[in-house]
């Protein structure tokens, strides 16, 4: 209290100092208010005012020395007490003694008067010293050694067991607590290990008990050192600093009931919103209730944006109800931490946002091959910051979301007009080869090809007049775009396979000049290959 009061008169007399601008008047300092308490053996007994001349504390502490001088020079019970009127307000005497002067100032500050205030501070006084004479009596010194002593071997016989039996306690505890767990591990096959449970258990309620232990070992030390009129400011100070912040936060607590009950009351009816909205959506998802156009894959990134969305409102409301919200340190805590996800989660925000596009734009679904720049492969899972496909090596690739979002996707499994995909390769074939056979060999490689539709039938683009060859682009539907490469890996065989069996050179990809003799496969070896696997 004191060193609070004292940094208050120093904030003051802050307030009071000139000013270095020159232009500025002089502060009147008679309009300021200096205040200090007199505290005797940790009593607060009353307020005295200063002046630039005497400051307050120091005022103050004169009395205090005046009060503890007289009260410890004799040990009468009796006090003659008298107030006697001077020049500077009301004198008060103890025993012909002089302890304090009650000033006009003093009864300007507690706004009654003069004569009230000086039959008040005297009569604190005259309780004051014989409290002190009090505490320093035989009796009371018997009192308070019975009082140590007593509290003494309460703590010792605390401390006996403390010590003595915590280790008993706490293997009792690790027993009680593997035996809770254990039909617990049994059921989920040890995913739950009872023993680790335990010790960590164990742990928590060690630190718990020691706690407590300090806890009353500082309790009892305030309480022996309170027991003795010479220790008790010792024992003041160290209450003040722990169990008044305590009891503070307790007041505070309590003050705060009013905002706890509102914010139980939202914690409450979010709970319960939050619950019918995961009832609807599961509704939804086993065909309960059915939307027109409504994907079933839009059902769980949607249940999720609205539990954001109610959580957020929830937040909302009860943000006024937090303890603190409306002091500046709060306040400030948020916008720092506002800037901080502003900075640092731009990629994150682009991604979530870029996987609710891809999402809800039905372009990409689960089970779909895609082609996004080099990476062919299967969309096995759509999240919210990556979309996951397994490519046509197996193997798992992450993309993430904004990429898929800002890159060419190219579906091989959505149907556009119900003829399929259209599967195209080009060979590069001499001028000297007429085109219809040319043509017509390209044909029937397509139609040789498992996966490629006969209707509508396949056809032959000339796609480039090249320097030494005619490149003919050969064209086939399929509805099978899941197994693309499979499919060219066939169209390719049979393309090699009737060429040769036409004796036709294909030229790609690159030409010098015609050789003596054509550079066409063994047919007695494709024979032998053949009939082996047939035979298989």
């Amino acid at each position: 209290m004191f060193f609070l009061m004292a940094c208050i008169s120093m904030a003051h007399a802050q307030d009071v100092l000139p000013s270095d601008d020159p232009s500025s008047e002089q502060p009147q300092l008679e309009d300021e208010v200096f205040v200090s308490p007199v505290i005797v053996e940790g009593d607060e007994l009353f307020f005295v005012r200063g002046s630039t001349a005497l400051p307050a504390n120091e005022r103050a502490e004169k009395v205090e020395d005046r009060i503890i001088e007289f009260a410890s020079s004799s040990d009468k019970k009796t006090l003659t007490v008298r107030l006697l009127k001077n020049e500077f307000g009301t004198e008060i005497q103890v025993d012909g003694r002089m302890m304090t002067i009650t000033t006009d100032a003093d009864a300007d500050f507690e706004q009654i008067g003069i004569e009230v205030l000086a039959g008040l501070q005297a009569e604190a006084i005259e309780m004051a010293i014989l409290a002190y004479r009090e505490n320093r009596s035989g009796a009371a010194r018997v009192g308070s050694a019975v009082a140590a002593f007593v509290w003494t071997v309460l703590f010792l016989g605390i401390s006996y067991l403390f010590f003595h039996k915590r280790k008993v306690a706490m293997a009792l505890l690790n027993r009680v607590v593997r035996k809770r767990f254990l039909t617990v591990e049994e059921k989920t096959q040890a995913f739950i290990r009872g023993k680790a449970i335990a010790s960590l258990v164990g742990y928590v309620a060690n630190i718990v008990l020691w706690i407590g232990y300090l806890g009353l070992f500082y309790y009892y030390l305030s309480f022996v050192l309170l027991a003795f009129a010479e220790t008790r400011p010792i024992a003041t100070l160290l209450l003040n600093y722990v169990s008044k912040p305590m009891s503070d936060f307790a007041w505070g607590a309590i003050s705060y009931l009013p905002n706890m009950i509102a914010l139980v009351i939202i914690a409450i009816i979010t709970r319960v919103t939050l619950q019918g909205l995961a009832m609807f959506f599961a509704n939804i998802e086993q065909g309960v209730f059915v939307f027109k156009n409504f994907e079933s894959h839009w059902i769980a990134p949607t249940h999720m944006l609205v539990r954001i969305f109610t959580i957020v409102i929830a937040l909302v409301f009860a943000y006024p109800y937090i303890p603190g919200s409306d002091s500046q340190a709060f306040r400030g805590l948020t916008i720092l931490a506002g800037v901080m996800l502003s900075l640092g989660s731009n990629t994150v925000v682009s991604n979530m946002m870029a996987g609710l596009f891809v999402i809800y734009r039905r372009s990409t679904n689960i089970g779909d091959r895609v082609l996004v720049g080099d990476k062919t492969g299967d969309v096995i899972e759509i999240k919210l910051m990556e979309t996951l496909i397994k490519s046509t090596k197996n193997e798992m690739v992450s993309i993430p979301n904004s990429q898929l979002l800002n890159s060419e996707v190219v579906n091989l499994t959505r149907a556009i007009d119900g003829k399929g995909l259209l599967v195209h390769t080009t060979v590069g074939i001499g001028y000297e080869e007429p085109p219809a056979k040319v043509e017509a060999m390209l044909i029937e490689a397509a139609r040789r090809t498992t996966g490629l539709k006969k209707s509508p039938a396949p056809f032959v683009l000339w796609s480039k007049l090249a320097d030494f060859a005619v490149n003919y682009e050969i064209n086939a539907y399929s509805s099978r775009g899941c197994e693309l490469p499979k499919i060219l890996s066939d169209l390719h065989r049979n393309i090699y396979a009737v060429f040769s069996e036409n004796g036709t050179q294909i030229m790609t990809p690159f030409y010098t000049a015609d050789p003596e003799v054509p550079k066409l496969p063994d047919q007695e070896w494709d024979g032998h290959l053949a009939a082996g696997q047939a035979k298989k």
